[in-house]
């Protein structure tokens, strides 16, 4: 693989690893707007059958991703208690700059009066998992019960599939089932009680392999078999991501209260929302006209081939 790809792969995973950790936003749907979804469906459904093609595609997305969550958990953690409103709009706003893009692609396909309820369903999905209260903190202790360990492979399974789902959070979903500090939690325990921790991040982290490995192949399968509607419906989801963040905040931190933010942090999250779209909107028009260029040169026909 060329450094330059290889580059470009884990920046794109970096993006996707900063999204896991906010609850509210989708690793999904950076994946959808940053026109790398399809190909990622493909490399994991492929991954047995086309290895070494798969593996080379995966690997800088899983490292942008892994370095991400290391270098940003703390920093974002900080930014969303003491800035929360600012930093939504940065990540609405990189949203929104998109949708042009995926609703210009998704109109390339048709739409058919049925296809309305493939783009509505899943926006309704979206927002209403927002509104499920949180069931508290989940108790990853060594005094856990032995049946602790086996949620954890359905938390993990859980998580990962809102991870390959465009427009739900994984970590949106974590928070809700008390799932999402007591994990982190876990790993800050390494350095207590390392055995334990051990245990339950990879009971954890088997959860997600199975969950993200069987919903990348059922994705992959209805994109071959439903295209149209398959790519309305994660339409719909990746709309239905914006009003889902500013409900998850608001409901799920009892210290961001709209009606008390300041005039200085409306003031920089408008300017960072437009800053988000602008940026966003520029990125998809650039990798759209350089797709469309490599398109043109290989319909050319070199010097060296036969002209019809």
């Amino acid at each position: 693989m060329k450094a330059k790809n290889f580059l470009i792969n884990t920046a794109q995973g970096a993006v996707i690893g900063v999204a896991m950790i906010i609850p509210g936003v989708s690793g999904g749907t950076l994946a959808v707007l940053m026109n790398v979804y399809d190909k990622l469906i493909n490399a994991i459904s492929n991954l047995r059958r086309d290895f070494k093609n798969s593996i080379k595609f995966l690997l800088p997305i899983l490292l942008g991703a892994g370095i991400a969550v290391a270098a940003m958990y703390f920093p974002l953690k900080y930014a969303l208690k003491y800035a929360p409103f600012p930093t939504v709009m940065l990540f609405a706003g990189l949203m929104a700059g998109s949708f042009p893009k995926i609703v210009k692609d998704g109109l390339k396909q048709g739409f058919k009066p049925f296809n309305a309820v493939s783009l509505l369903i899943p926006l309704a999905v979206v927002i209403g998992i927002c509104f499920i209260p949180n069931m508290g903190n989940a108790d990853l202790s060594s005094a856990m019960p032995w049946y602790g360990y086996l949620l954890l492979i359905l938390v993990g399974m859980l998580a990962s599939c809102a991870l390959v789902i465009p427009g739900v959070s994984g970590s949106m979903l974590l928070l809700i089932f008390g799932y999402y500090n007591a994990i982190f939690d876990t790993v800050s325990a390494l350095k207590t009680n390392f055995g334990h921790s051990l245990l339950v991040l990879a009971m954890f982290a088997l959860g997600i392999i199975i969950g993200f490995f069987s919903i990348a192949k059922l994705m992959k399968l209805l994109l071959s078999k439903f295209p149209r509607g398959t790519n309305w419906s994660i339409i719909g989801f990746v709309i239905g991501s914006i009003p889902a963040i500013f409900i998850t905040y608001n409901s799920n931190f009892p210290d961001f209260v709209y009606s008390s933010l300041n005039t200085a942090h409306i003031a920089i999250g408008a300017v960072l929302c437009v800053l988000g779209i602008i940026g966003s909107y520029a990125l998809t028009a650039y990798v759209e006209a350089k797709n469309k260029s490599k398109a043109v040169g290989s319909e050319t026909p070199s010097p060296d081939e036969p002209q019809e």
